[in-house]
């Protein structure tokens, strides 16, 4: 039997039990990432709002379409600026794309971190070239407790290319897919190398401008982009040592006098350049030739080994910092060492990669040689 003592003790303990609030679930804990910088970035999770400054395509191959629906403000000009068309291709399968708030891009000194931090996103991707030159704004961001992840392919370089498809993969959580993509373009790059390496002759000489118009000259590059992509491929890029910093116009004399044995122009779909050589979806290879072949005709390029054998190539400029630029490489190795690329097919690998990993289907022209 229970004694009235036992009934008081049990009545006091069923009493305390009502009044003291459940505990708490734990915290989830936060998620640390590093990124292309290599910096160690700590972000709380759940993490359900993403601002995504750069590299679109890059984002949607490892997040896939749904990772979208996690994405609250994107840099727009980058994408539906610069590359219309593209943007118009990947808007018409990403339901909220076409009305996602712009937070601006430091191109256009219209930058805004308050936008940034008004939408309360729980992370940003933000693209180096931009983290580099917007200082006091990414202090303003993460003085808000926002954190920053640093993403670069425009470097080519091998490890920032790796770290940043991870760093994607683990924010959105398809860390199976960022892996499988990452070990595939470390396969890429490794045969690329191999058969560079294999190749006999003599170092070539490479040229490459951004081919807005024939009448004025456009950027050339040097450490990064195709500047980069040209010395790992072994060639000698003739901009190297004569631009200040990575980018900008070389002298039109300075090309004569190197007498290059490959030129590249690059193309894309941009807007307002009517005189630019068209590349991308909706390029066909006819349309591409004749936007490339005005550039041949500048005074004293007739003298030119590259264009008197008609190595002088178009080539789409989204490719020089992208996760697919490996199918610029296989091109450009492949006028550069034909015997050893005779069995790649650039273009083929390009729509084997859209099969695989993108969510618009391949069409168009994204390289081509003036003489086929």
């Amino acid at each position: 039997m229970l004694t009235r003592r036992t009934l008081l003790h049990l009545a006091a303990a069923a009493s305390a039990a009502a009044i003291t609030p459940a505990l708490a679930a734990p915290a989830a804990a936060p998620l640390v990432v590093t990124d292309a910088l290599g910096r160690s970035v700590t972000i709380k999770t759940p993490i359900e709002r993403v601002v995504v400054n750069f590299n679109f395509e890059e984002f949607t191959a490892i997040a896939g379409v749904d990772g979208w629906t996690k994405v609250v403000g994107i840099s727009r000009a980058p994408w539906e600026g610069w590359r219309p068309s593209i943007f118009k291709r990947y808007a018409a399968v990403i339901p909220n794309l076409q009305g996602q708030p712009d937070i601006g891009n430091s191109d256009d000194n219209n930058f805004s971190a308050e936008k940034v931090i008004a939408l309360k996103p729980d992370v940003l991707l933000f693209a180096d070239w931009t983290f580099q030159s917007l200082k006091t704004q990414r202090d303003q961001i993460e003085a808000a407790g926002i954190p920053i992840v640093v993403i670069d392919y425009n470097a080519q370089i091998l490890e920032r290319h790796l770290a940043s498809t991870r760093a994607i993969g683990a924010i959105m959580g398809t860390q199976a897919r960022a892996e499988e993509l990452a070990s595939f373009y470390e396969r890429q790059y490794a045969d690329i190398l191999a058969r560079v390496a294999r190749a006999k002759g003599p170092r070539q000489k490479v040229y490459v401008e951004i081919g807005h118009s024939p009448d004025s000259v456009g950027n050339s590059y040097t450490t990064t982009m195709w500047g980069k992509l040209i010395t790992t491929l072994g060639a000698e890029n003739i901009a190297l040592g004569k631009i200040p910093g990575a980018w900008g116009p070389l002298n039109a004399e300075t090309v004569l006098a190197e007498n290059p044995d490959l030129i590249l122009i690059a193309g894309s779909s941009w807007t307002n350049r009517p005189k630019a050589v068209r590349t991308g979806y909706d390029a066909d290879e006819a349309t591409t030739r004749a936007s490339l072949e005005p550039f041949t005709r500048r005074a004293g390029w007739d003298t030119l080994k590259a264009v008197r054998s008609g190595n002088v190539n178009a080539i789409e400029h989204g490719l020089c910092r992208a996760l697919f630029d490996f199918v610029a490489m296989q091109h450009i190795a492949k006028r550069l060492y034909p015997a050893e690329f005779a069995d790649v097919d650039p273009a083929q690998s390009f729509r084997d990669y859209h099969a695989r990993f993108l969510p618009v289907s391949y069409s168009g022209t994204w390289m081509l040689a003036l003489k086929p």
